[in-house]
């Protein structure tokens, strides 16, 4: 490995770390587009934002979006009955998500969607929306009021806003988001996947406090790493899986099959890789110490202000999805190593947490 005998690369500034994590939006995006594509669900709005895979993704990737996206749509449409719709929801680091769009087909679009990233972000997905009718028209159709209000950075309608910030600032994400008319007094969703764990353990810490002391009614759900002795994030499994020729032969030797606590082998040829793609990406998990159990996501949403908190695996989650759905799934894709993907969904977790003071029973939500 000439990357490894060089050493490693010097640490990413800033400039280039956060041009990485936004690089993690487009590898997301794709991986859900190829998994739609196979029939793992249903999203007509994705292809308008994303380029089809140029290479299959690996049969564990798929069901591992599969869980991720009905996992948070379960909590999702749970706080939406609670509420009656009568709600808003902030997706923070939102990418090219399609969520909004689905909602308005399923007739449970809350009073107002917000959606939050980095400006660079949503500046490429306003450009989408301008430019094609399948986005652009649920937006004008669900507006009422005064005409849209668009520049490159943002957009606002009655129903839907997309706003340029960064999560690391809470006090200039609230200005944004209560220019767009954010309504604390409104019961409200937050929904963060593959987001705190970019963020410094002090920087998460800090928007879920806001959150917390923020809004009387709100409910978190989180989406992120767990178990971690090492920074994985799933780009670089998906890279591994999807890219290595000696995927298989790496996989029954390598100690992703062990039993042990999930832990990975550094000196062995996936752990090579796996440095050779931390190098090259230079993404740098800062807020990986809380990813260390459950119990410590867990903790950090308690500490942070919430009343009630939740965490459990994605393995769990898979379990926890209607059967027969998931048996029309696993019908999509032969999977050779069902040990592999349970150990790399024991490495992802939701977590969720909920304040309730006008007693909507949000506590009561799980799975």
């Amino acid at each position: 490995m000439a990357a490894a005998a060089r050493g490693p690369l010097p640490a990413a500034g800033p400039d280039e770390a956060d041009e990485a994590v936004r690089g993690t939006c487009e590898d997301a995006s794709v991986c859900k587009r190829f998994a739609v594509s196979v029939g793992y669900w249903e999203d007509p709005y994705i292809q308008c934002f994303v380029r089809q895979a140029k290479e299959r993704k690996a049969p564990e990737i798929n069901r591992g979006y599969y869980a991720r996206v009905h996992g948070v749509s379960y909590l999702l449409k749970a706080f939406l009955k609670k509420t009656e719709c009568n709600c808003q929801i902030v997706n923070l680091g939102a990418g090219m998500d399609t969520l909004f769009w689905r909602l308005k087909d399923e007739n449970l679009l809350p009073r107002k969607y917000f959606e939050v990233d980095f400006p660079m972000i949503v500046a490429r997905k306003i450009h989408n929306i301008k430019s094609k009718p399948p986005l652009s028209k649920p937006i004008i159709e669900s507006h009422s009021g005064d005409s849209l209000l668009i520049d490159s950075h943002s957009l606002d309608s009655s129903r839907y806003s997309i706003v340029g910030a960064d999560l690391r600032f809470s006090s200039d994400l609230e200005e944004k988001l209560k220019k767009h008319n954010l309504d604390i007094h409104l019961p409200t969703l937050l929904i963060a996947e593959c987001v705190l764990v970019y963020m410094t353990p002090q920087q998460s810490a800090n928007l879920l406090k806001w959150a917390a002391s923020t809004f009387p009614v709100a409910m978190f759900i989180n989406y992120e790493q767990v178990l971690l002795k090492f920074c994985v994030n799933v780009w670089y499994l998906v890279n591994l899986l999807s890219h290595c020729k000696e995927y298989t032969t790496i996989l029954k030797g390598g100690t992703l099959l062990s039993h042990s606590l999930p832990e990975v082998n550094m000196t062995d040829r996936f752990g090579q890789i796996m440095i050779e793609n931390l190098q090259r990406r230079q993404c740098n998990l800062a807020g990986v110490e809380v990813c260390r159990s459950l119990e410590a996501q867990r903790e950090r949403l308690l500490l942070n202000g919430w009343e009630n908190a939740h965490a459990i695996d994605m393995m769990k989650v898979y379990s926890f999805l209607p059967q027969a759905d998931v048996k029309r799934i696993e019908e999509l894709e032969f999977l050779d190593e069902k040990e592999l993907f349970e150990q790399l969904m024991q490495h992802y977790c939701i977590c969720w947490a909920s304040k309730d003071s006008s007693n909507l029973g949000l506590a009561d939500i799980t799975f």
